[in-house]
């Protein structure tokens, strides 16, 4: 997966990427609105009160509009 921008492919579409790292169960790196970045695995995307919220497995969850953009993280090598 390429980096994928929630402005550039829209909000539906973007939540439809989370979804898919959901049922993928691999980590993906996370670029936050505010410059934050952390890798974690998403575990759910939940809609509560109108607005949707990433669950991630070592992180808080984050609104998904505070998400600027995620990549699928590589694999670690295998030794």
């Amino acid at each position: 997966m390429t980096r994928m921008c929630q402005d550039d492919v829209g909000r539906c579409d973007f939540i439809d990427v989370l979804e898919e790292a959901v049922l993928r169960r691999r980590p993906v790196a996370v670029e936050l609105r505010a410059g934050d970045t952390f890798i974690d695995q998403v575990v759910d995307v939940v809609t509560e009160r109108g607005d949707d919220f990433a669950i991630f497995r070592s992180h808080a969850r984050v609104p998904v509009g505070d998400i600027l953009s995620v990549t699928r993280e590589s694999p670690a090598p295998a030794t």
